[in-house]
């Protein structure tokens, strides 16, 4: 009875497989056209001017993926919110009140945000959740406004479906980078750094490891625009757990390129070996250009087949900060080396080390650091220790620290934004008209009223 259940399980199984296999996948150009024609539609439909009502919740937002503030700051200045599956949100007050500017395009799901420093009315939004939660949506390419997001043009990669960071040269605002981490679920070659030398008309790759490791990360020497530090992730989410390192991954890593991209080397020496090395962060402290941080999701066994986590896996490092004082030749763990450091960055992450990788340089001090995991933790001592900024929703995705007074800081997380002016000591919550809370499901009653 036993082999008959299984070989028919099998045989279900293989049926089903032959029916995925002859499902044909709508190109992605193609949805991008099939939703202009939707809007065609829309624009006549006798419902055209139905507007839907809010209904709540209102004590809380949802997760927010990134922030931009629009630079100098006034009394009354520009925020634009990166929502996971809310699109984006603009506020020109400074969070008093809220107004959607991405409700009509063809996904709501936000990967990166970027403002081009040369123009506070042009906004980039890389489309796609890049840290591929279970809750996590395809986005549709990269998108740009030239008018604070009254308008929109979709300026192609939609094939990338999730887009984890942009980069906008300083000095020569048609050149932007993208670091594409690729499909959720399946392998493919749309993964690595793109780069336009024309506003986006056109893109080049420039980095591509292979079609299951994209650049999950991406940063810019602001005083030389031609050197740029990509991170790679290889990772490809499977149906029945987290992604996570496994046996054969090796493409994990950092690298580095002098000449605008045109060639890119290795630069991980003194890192964790390829086959430990799990999600990447990086930047780099405008103070001190030669200094860079890497913040790394470390699947380093702590003890070699010894004691394992609540899902019965080994302990691994986790969360782990590296300096380099020389431009990445090499690099110095400099976080957890003591008892307490170490346990401190054991609980850091937990086990969901692979949904953050943020970290951010304070521009006037290359010693203060900030990462980002369950809690917002800061360092003052160039990594060496780290204490969590507390007053906040859990799990941190998004900061922005204002170049001008690096004590005014605003945070992206699962709760929305937040909003600190004593360098994170206190903190005040922006949710207030930022409805972006994340549903999983929905039902109705017949009751009148409902």
């Amino acid at each position: 009875m036993c082999v008959r259940m299984i070989c028919l399980g099998l045989a279900f199984l293989g049926y089903i497989a032959a029916i995925q296999a002859q499902t044909p996948v709508t190109d992605s150009q193609e949805r991008i056209t099939r939703y202009e024609n939707y809007k065609s539609i829309m624009a006549t439909s006798p419902y055209a001017d139905l507007k839907w009502q809010f209904l709540g919740p209102i004590n809380i937002s949802g997760r927010c993926t990134d922030v931009e503030v629009v630079s100098p700051k006034g009394q009354n200045y520009t925020i634009y919110a990166a929502s996971a599956s809310g699109g984006v949100w603009k506020t020109v007050n400074g969070g008093t009140s809220w107004e959607p500017v991405f409700d009509h395009e063809a996904t709501a799901s936000i990967g990166d945000i970027v403002l081009d420093p040369t123009n506070p009315e042009l906004l980039w939004v890389g489309t796609g959740e890049a840290n591929i939660f279970r809750s996590s949506q395809a986005g549709a390419g990269i998108y740009k406004t030239t008018d604070g997001g009254k308008t929109w043009s979709h300026m192609g990669l939609e094939n990338t479906l999730t887009i984890a960071r942009i980069v906008v040269n300083p000095k020569n605002p048609d050149v932007v980078y993208v670091a594409a981490s690729g499909h959720e679920w399946t392998l493919d070659e749309n993964r690595g750094v793109y780069k336009t030398k024309d506003g986006g008309v056109s893109w080049e790759k420039v980095l591509f490891i292979n079609d299951m490791t994209g650049a999950i990360d991406l940063v810019m020497d602001q005083s030389d625009p031609n050197t740029l530090y990509a991170a790679t992730w290889q990772r490809i989410r499977k149906k029945w757990y987290d992604p996570r390192n496994e046996e054969e991954y090796k493409e994990s890593g950092i690298y580095k390129t002098t000449d605008a991209g045109q060639t890119w080397a290795p630069v991980n020496d003194g890192l964790p070996a390829a086959e430990f090395r799990g999600r990447i962060g990086i930047d780099i402290a405008r103070s001190n250009p030669n200094v860079v941080y890497a913040f790394i999701d470390s699947f380093e066994e702590q003890i070699p087949g010894g004691e394992r986590d609540i899902y019965g896996r080994t302990i691994i490092k986790g969360a782990a900060v590296f300096r380099s004082d020389n431009g990445g030749t090499t690099w110095t763990q400099v976080s957890g080396l003591t008892v307490e450091t170490k346990s401190y960055m054991e609980r850091h992450s937990s086990t969901f080390g692979w949904v953050f990788g943020q970290i951010r340089v304070d521009p006037t001090d290359e010693n203060t650091v900030y990462t980002m995991g369950l809690r917002l933790n800061v360092s003052n001592d160039g990594g060496k220790t780290f204490r969590p900024l507390l007053g906040m929703h859990g799990d941190h995705h998004g900061l922005w620290i204002d170049p001008k007074n690096p004590d005014y800081l605003v945070n992206a997380n699962d709760g929305g934004i937040c909003v600190s002016s004593d360098h994170g000591e206190n903190w005040r919550s922006l949710i207030d008209g930022l409805p972006a809370v994340q549903f999983f499901n929905i039902n109705y009653d017949m009751d009148t009223p409902f």
